[in-house]
């Protein structure tokens, strides 16, 4: 009977111990004043999408647990163009999307995204990360986004499956998938090819059936995709630099205190910064991957080079003659960095 109760005291000192500590855990757990949703169309480990996860981390963190954001990755919840659309009326709070969509419903970005515009990335970035990038983020002023980074999606350049892209000529009646952008469109129709605007998910199965020849996009995107097992022929003429931004919805901007929008915003920065590393590692991995696994590269001779960029020269005039100011300064910081990099070679 005694061993008995003092079971049973013991039973209950521990249910009443683990009550106490539950209830400490429940005092001392901080419920989120906001739980916002975060929209990415990559898989998880993908550079922009691993930015993003360290972007909920900082901003969870710096905001002692009272804003958590939930990362939808894989295009989750729906594709680039929807995500877009959902962000404008508040359906989505935060994104990173490509400029190229985005050129769509602002044409001032499409000039970041001009055909051979850059020198080299450190030439995009010097531009992005100085007043002229300022000035681009600002450009989103009443479309009910708020931009808050700039991320890095490297060089696009084209590859083929039926034969390689060696000469402006191989381009010739080539069908060739890209995203949804009238300045895309326009540059494959200059360059001689028919353009087939499709979502990035469907370019293996497109490939496959004979839909598209050829398509173009970094080596990360070829690579992770497996494009390299469809398409095997990557010509290196890295005719754009497509960056992408990380965006707020205006809906969601406008809930928040001025030291929470402060307190974000710098987030954002921070990972931008950390997606920029990871991405310069994922593209050497991706490149030596994918000759692993069978792709050859082609690389054009600058005479030949210099063909493509003259063939899509009408697009200046044609789309963006209106900001030619922004255009010219562009070019002038190219011009420096190449001038630069003369006096060290």
């Amino acid at each position: 009977m005694k061993k008995e109760v003092i079971l049973l005291v013991l039973g209950m000192s521990c249910m009443l111990s683990a009550c106490s500590k539950e209830k400490e855990l429940q005092v001392n757990e901080v419920i989120p004043e906001y739980i916002f949703t975060y929209a990415e169309n990559q898989p998880d480990d993908y550079p922009t999408t691993k930015g993003a996860y360290r972007f909920s981390e900082l901003v969870e963190k710096r905001t002692q647990g009272r804003i958590r954001i939930q990362i939808k990755a894989g295009g989750e919840l729906g594709s680039e163009q929807s995500v877009i659309e959902q962000l404008q009326f508040g359906g989505i709070d935060f994104a990173r999307v490509s400029l190229s969509p985005l050129g769509e419903k602002i044409p001032k970005l499409n000039i970041l995204q001009m055909p051979y515009l850059y020198v080299n990335s450190r030439h995009m970035w010097s531009v992005l990360e100085g007043e002229i990038g300022d000035e681009f983020l600002e450009s989103f002023q009443g479309s009910n986004m708020i931009a808050l980074s700039w991320y890095d999606a490297g060089a696009r350049s084209f590859y083929s499956s039926k034969k390689p892209i060696e000469r402006i000529a191989d381009m010739r009646g080539m069908k060739i998938r890209v995203q949804e952008s009238s300045l895309m469109e326009r540059m494959v129709e200059l360059l001689g090819a028919e353009p087939v605007p499709l979502e990035y998910s469907e370019v293996y199965s497109a490939f496959q059936t004979g839909q598209i020849d050829a398509a173009e996009n970094n080596w990360p995107s070829y690579e992770s995709m497996n494009h390299v097992e469809v398409a095997e022929y990557m010509t290196l003429d890295e005719h754009t630099r497509i960056p992408e931004v990380q965006l707020a919805s205006q809906v969601t901007w406008d809930k928040l205190s001025k030291e929470d929008q402060d307190i974000i915003r710098k987030c954002a920065e921070e990972s931008a910064r950390y997606e920029r590393l990871l991405w310069k590692d994922r593209a050497q991995q991706a490149e030596e991957a994918a000759k692993r696994k069978g792709c050859t590269i082609i690389i054009l001779e600058e005479a030949e080079k210099a063909r493509f960029k003259e063939a899509v020269a009408p697009i200046y005039q044609e789309f963006y003659e209106e900001y030619q100011d922004i255009i010219d300064r562009i070019t002038e910081v190219g011009l420096v960095i190449k001038n630069e990099r003369g006096k060290t070679s």
